[in-house]
């Protein structure tokens, strides 16, 4: 795939990546929405969550484990962080590669907008 997120896996374009692994990698946002924003993303190309299959369930819960762990390093752990999926254009999904938004650093107000 040539998306804008598989460009980044493979290193054509820069990023701040955060953390990766031979299936996850994690980079900061560059339009944050947070004081951290950090996106996780498959290797895999997945264009969305309706896009994932049953066979797509332990990358999906590898990504959730690497949020968590990122969430600790950068000290989210205690005052609580938010992870978040988009899926579709009126969800706010602006790249068509599957991805987790770790989202911390300051209160979120609920119901999110």
């Amino acid at each position: 795939m040539d998306c804008l997120f598989c460009r980044i896996i493979r290193k054509e374009i820069p990023s701040k990546i955060v953390f990766e692994n031979e299936k996850v990698l994690a980079f900061r946002d560059i339009d944050p929405k947070a004081p951290v924003h950090i996106l996780v993303v498959p290797k895999k190309h997945i264009s969305g969550l309706d896009s994932s299959t049953a066979d797509d369930a332990r990358l999906l819960g590898e990504m959730l484990v690497a949020a968590k762990d990122i969430a600790k390093k950068e000290k989210l752990d205690e005052s609580g962080y938010r992870v978040v999926i988009n899926n579709g254009k009126d969800a706010g999904q602006a790249v068509a590669h599957i991805h987790y938004h770790l989202l911390g650093g300051r209160k979120f107000q609920w119901p999110p907008g």
